[in-house]
């Protein structure tokens, strides 16, 4: 079928930052609207949106604070078992030993992560 098949868009753009409520401030600026936030394991995350655009932050003290800083873009997915299966078939590396899973949002969500041709970290991910 190809992986195609399960990928619906971009479902977010991983940002690291080294300040979290100065990257609410600045996203808030520009009109992005605060719509998650949740403590993960000492880590503040938050989830700003703009009409289709979403923007995870989290502050874990890693942002490289130069060009390149962003750390993952993550392709939303209707089926993560079979995205998994379809790229599995590709033979692209598979980061973080496989498919994991967070309590984000009100379900959860599933994921894994491979590594692009530039070092690029692309997330396939599945709300719950």
């Amino acid at each position: 079928m190809g992986i195609a098949n399960y990928v619906t868009g971009l479902q977010h753009i991983g940002i690291p930052t080294n300040d979290l409520e100065k990257t609410l401030a600045f996203y808030q600026s520009l009109g992005f609207e605060k719509q998650y936030e949740v403590n993960n394991k000492g880590e503040e995350v938050a989830f700003l949106q703009l009409k289709q655009v979403m923007i995870e932050t989290y502050q874990n003290y890693q942002g490289a604070m130069a060009p390149g800083s962003i750390d993952h873009i993550a392709l939303d997915v209707t089926d993560i078992d079979a995205a998994y299966a379809e790229v599995g078939k590709l033979g692209y590396p598979i980061l973080e030993g496989g498919i994991q899973g967070l309590p984000f949002w009100e379900n959860g969500v599933r994921f894994f992560t491979i590594e692009g041709p530039n070092k690029e970290k692309i997330e396939f991910s599945q709300m719950l």
